[in-house]
């Protein structure tokens, strides 16, 4: 049996605070105003985690060009990120047309409609793994437009498949389709164009 460290000591650093986090904010969303718990208690407690963790950031500055170090895979956004606590997160995989896809099972933090994913998360996930397919099929760029269809709710609390592949490039124009499936059927469904261009990361 192998023991993969890194995987190992993420798990117990800054990503397992992050799923912690997740923890936290899902639960507080459950218990809302109706829970028996000392909410105010509970409070004070939140924040003097806050205020630990404010004490010993480093400058923004410097986080900044932590973040946007490396081959440019990123460990914070709000859609993937393992050190981001507002991330579901994905964990996406390649699929045989060329694409990637992640399943996921989404809490009441993404809440909609009664029971239902947010439109706007929905929009969130796709334009994020939309992007990621792109990277994954070797041209990526920015988001220029992004086109998208609401056929029937998302449903929370039962597994989704988020999807993407890139379909074309023409120059600098990337064009790339994606789709949010329950029981093998699209919930939402995107068409985006990318333009092959990326902002200076901080130095």
């Amino acid at each position: 049996m192998t023991i993969d460290l890194q995987a190992s000591a993420r798990h117990c650093g800054v990503d397992g605070a992050s799923a912690a986090a997740r923890r936290v904010i899902a639960a507080l969303v459950r218990a809302g105003d109706i829970s028996t718990a000392d909410m105010t208690d509970i409070a004070d407690r939140l924040n003097a985690v806050a205020d630990d963790l404010e004490a010993t950031a480093p400058p923004l500055g410097d986080r900044l060009v932590d973040m946007w170090q490396g081959d440019g895979n990123t460990r914070h956004d709000p859609a993937t990120g393992p050190e981001n606590p507002i991330a579901p997160p994905l964990e996406y995989e390649g699929t045989a047309d060329g694409g990637i896809s992640a399943d996921v099972t989404l809490d009441l933090p993404y809440q909609g409609p009664p029971s239902s994913v947010h439109g706007g998360v929905s929009a969130l996930m796709l334009d994020h793994t939309l992007g990621v397919a792109n990277g994954w099929a070797g041209v990526s760029g920015m988001t220029a437009e992004l086109t998208l269809r609401y056929h029937r709710l998302t449903p929370l609390f039962e597994p989704v498949t988020v999807s993407a592949r890139q379909v074309s490039v023409d120059g600098r124009k990337i064009r790339t389709v994606g789709a949010i499936r329950h029981d093998g059927r699209d919930c939402v469904t995107a068409e985006g164009l990318f333009i092959a261009k990326y902002p200076p990361r901080p130095r």
